[in-house]
């Protein structure tokens, strides 16, 4: 092979640099002919061909499906599975590099990442692209093992045993936590337990542990990832988890080793909003979950973690400003409520302000007036800005009595129009974060329960599918858009679709899952779809999401970050964002015929 080959060019990205050099020597450079056919259709391959210049046609019978220009490989179908399904034919005089078959069922066999590129659906593809981006962009830290962190010892107590003793016993072993046996039971204490039991409340040392240990111990295995102990962490607001390898406790993993490992800790951020005591404090806190969006995605993290941690810590902060402002009576007899995105879960960069209040009954006016002003100016300064759709506590229509919002449901599905179909659209995806969640409970039920067997009304919502073109053309060819600075936008043409044509087949069937994926994992599991498109779909969701992250925390300030430049991604991610597309594609004509949109 010439040395002017690029071997970084996808799948030879994935050989050793000792296979690089073997297919080197193997390869050889073919000529073909304007019109000459390299592979017929339906016929075995016994070679792969990389364009080096000119264009090969792929045709299915007389239809074109794709023209294949320099750097592009076929046909790795026809000699994985014996023959291929199209025919690839030379459009002008076209030069290739030649593989060998045996050469690369070879290396297919004695490589595994190597291997993956040649699946033909995208999720084995995405799957490979996470654990190749995280681990070679990012270090893999997240995708390290508890068992490789520091763990304190396993050492135990007899719950009988007093304070004095587990005091030595901490010193002597240098650690902060001990396990405690009572019986059957395994519980855990601390050196703070141990602090707070004889200064606060005045116990003599002589005390038996048992009056202070804790046995709801969490625990975890180690092999578990860093990141599942991190989301653990935080979710549970829990310093230490105990770590179990399935026969006995190994050791005890603390926060502080997490962010002495990663040098940056969620959980330390869910701590301050624990703490805070005032809104000065939780806008620190705020600050700091953008920070950790960034260090937790340096270090490779996956973007479906990144949008629960984030997820969490946001609910955190809004329900200790809603503890702080609002009246008692709202805390107990009220639901706060978040929409959009941060409804669904999949937040990862701070956004507008979608968010809302469920009363149980009507209040004083004046006194719930004085709330919206605060709840809503407050986040503005934590940096979270109004919403553009004025969809927050702010507007009376988004803080009211359940009475009123039941009204509101009735009209809405009466008299549908857009608004009535973006209104249901922003409520269904609600999730509640400080109150009397079974508020929203009621309220989505009720929803759903007016809208069973409304085919017309689901209809026309499920038709805002094709508000936006999805960017990819009759030749899987990406479209950008002068416009867009040569771009094309990522959350109207591919996230968008996904997220709303899952919304209205979720309502369909009366789901009360808010988050996408769980959303698609729900609707293969009553057989709505196939598991192998539920697959994809989702992967292809994720990967979209993970390039729009990216590109977020790349943009300046003021910049959505959704727009996407196909030349500025690697020619895997080019390969992979077409592969998305298309099942986009697939999907909204899914959408089309299950709902029955041709009639609009």
């Amino acid at each position: 092979m010439p040395k002017a080959f690029d071997a970084g060019n996808p799948p030879f990205d994935r050989l050793t640099p000792q296979e690089v050099e073997t297919l080197r020597a193997a390869l050889d450079i073919t000529y073909f002919r304007p019109s000459e056919t390299i592979i017929g259709q339906d016929t075995p391959a016994e070679a792969l061909y990389v364009v080096i210049k000119g264009t090969i046609e792929e045709r299915d019978g007389i239809d074109l499906l794709a023209l294949l220009g320099p750097k592009d490989s076929f046909d790795s179908r026809a000699l994985v599975y014996g023959k291929s399904g199209h025919a690839f034919i030379a459009r002008e005089e076209t030069l290739c590099y030649c593989a060998p078959k045996a050469m690369i069922l070879g290396l297919i066999q004695s490589n595994p990442r190597f291997a993956s590129f040649f699946y033909r659906d995208i999720s084995h593809k995405l799957d490979e692209l996470v654990r190749d981006e995280e681990e070679q962009r990012y270090g893999s830290l997240m995708r390290s093992r508890i068992s490789e962190l520091f763990l304190h010892p396993a050492a135990f107590i007899d719950a009988g045993d007093s304070i004095e003793a587990a005091g030595h016993m901490m010193h002597e072993i240098d650690s902060n936590a001990l396990f405690v046996r009572d019986g059957e039971r395994v519980g855990i204490i601390t050196g703070m337990n141990l602090s707070k039991a004889v200064v606060l409340r005045r116990q003599s040392i002589q005390t038996p542990v048992r009056e202070f240990a804790h046995f709801d111990v969490v625990t975890m295995r180690p092999d578990d990832f860093v990141s599942s102990a991190l989301v653990l962490m935080t979710k549970l607001n829990k310093r230490r988890v105990a770590v179990h390898d399935g026969e006995r406790f190994v050791g005890v993993l603390e926060d502080i080793d997490v962010l002495g490992f990663l040098a940056s800790s969620a959980q330390v951020v869910a701590g301050r909003i624990e703490r805070a005591s005032t809104q000065d404090d939780l806008a620190t806190a705020a600050r700091e979950t953008t920070a950790q969006v960034r260090a937790l995605r340096r270090h490779g993290v996956g973007v479906e973690v990144i949008g629960e941690i984030v997820s969490d810590l946001n609910q955190r902060l809004f329900s200790r400003l809603f503890e702080m402002v609002a009246p008692a009576e709202f805390r107990t007899s009220g639901c706060l409520i978040v929409m959009g995105s941060e409804g669904r879960s999949e937040q990862t960069v701070r956004t507008d302000q979608d968010n809302g209040l469920i009363l149980s009954e009507p209040v004083d006016e004046p006194t719930l007036a004085a709330f919206r002003a605060d709840f809503s100016g407050a986040l503005a300064s934590f940096g979270f800005p109004p919403c553009p759709g004025n969809i927050m506590v702010s507007n009376p229509a988004w803080s009211k009595p359940l009475s009123d919002y039941l009204a509101d449901f009735r009209r809405w599905i009466a008299l549908p129009d857009d608004t009535s179909h973006l209104n249901v659209a922003i409520f269904y995806d609600a999730r509640p974060v400080a109150g009397d969640a079974q508020l929203l409970t009621k309220a989505k039920t009720a929803l759903i329960e007016m809208v069973r067997g409304e085919r017309v009304f689901l209809a026309h919502f499920a038709h805002a599918i094709d508000t936006f073109a999805t960017p990819i053309g009759l030749f899987k060819n990406l479209i950008t858009t002068a416009g867009n600075g040569d771009a094309l936008d990522l959350k109207k043409g591919g996230i968008f679709p996904i997220v709303h044509g899952v919304r209205s087949l979720a309502l369909e069937h009366g789901l009360m899952e808010t988050a996408t994926d769980k959303r698609i994992m729900r609707l293969r599991d009553i057989g709505l779809l196939q598991a192998d498109f539920a697959r994809e779909l989702s992967q292809a969701f994720q990967f979209m999401l993970m390039l729009r992250l990216d590109g977020q925390l790349a943009a300046s300030a003021g910049t959505s970050g959704t727009l996407v430049r196909p030349s500025s991604l690697s020619s895997m991610e080019r390969d992979l964002l077409r592969d998305a597309f298309q099942v986009v594609k697939q999907f909204r004509e899914f959408i089309h015929r299950h709902f029955n949109l041709g009639a609009f």
